[in-house]
């Protein structure tokens, strides 16, 4: 049995990203946690005079599907959204050094460091810093995954920025619950044929397992593997 850590920008990116091999991790008797770096809601402009009911909603929310995978409870780091930025980097890395100090995972999923979104590549950053080989960390592997609508959608003629996995995880017993799952988060999709519409989130693990010659999969990015 081994303990996975998910450190996401976002309630929703750990079901976009991963949502599938946590499930199939999750079976295998693993000790799953997630972190959730920043609020989801705080940077959306139309929705300020509402915006305390709407993160405390979007959290709702991430715990509800905590509590339906039999994963432990998430960790909220309550930063602001789309705005990790202006947050002190030692203050992330601080934060993500702490979680790994706890719980002491074997294991870590977080973002493609070139997404788009802005929240993604620092989450990256700071879980790269947080893990660095000299100081005491229990991480043997650290996995990145993509986001539909932001890995997709950073359009780049540098193809060493471009999400390009060389790690597969079979979820093909997995899709459905997974689609299920992430309808909790309803706000955050899109009706087809955007990227984050139910239909594209199932053609996308598609694609993956036809790249290794499976039914489904989900894909990622090994960054660094001890064995």
């Amino acid at each position: 049995m081994k303990k996975i850590l998910v450190i996401a920008s976002h309630p929703d990116d750990e079901l976009l990203g991963c949502g599938g091999t946590l499930l199939h991790y999750k079976r295998s008797g693993h000790k799953i946690k997630i972190i959730f770096l920043s609020d989801g809601e705080s940077s959306r402009p139309s929705k300020k005079s509402n915006i305390k009911k709407l993160i405390l909603k979007r959290a709702n929310q991430a715990e509800l599907i905590c509590q339906k995978c039999k994963f432990l409870k998430p960790v909220f780091g309550n930063l602001p959204d789309n705005r990790l930025d202006t947050v002190p980097f030692l203050s992330i890395v601080k934060l993500i050094e702490k979680e790994i100090k706890n719980f002491k995972p074997e294991i870590i999923f977080t973002h493609f460091e070139n997404d788009l979104n802005i929240d993604h590549q620092l989450t990256f950053k700071a879980v790269i810093t947080a893990t660095r080989p000299l100081s005491k960390s229990f991480v043997k592997t650290i996995l990145s995954f993509e986001i539909p609508s932001s890995t997709d959608f950073n359009f780049t003629k540098n193809n060493k920025k471009i999400f390009n996995p060389n790690y597969y995880v079979n979820i093909s017993n997995f899709v459905k619950k997974k689609s299920n799952l992430i309808k909790i988060y309803k706000d955050e999709l899109r009706p087809w044929p955007h990227p984050r519409s139910i239909k594209s989130i199932e053609n996308l693990a598609k694609y993956r397992g036809s790249q290794i010659g499976i039914k489904y999969a989900e894909a990622f990015i090994l960054i660094r593997q001890l064995s």
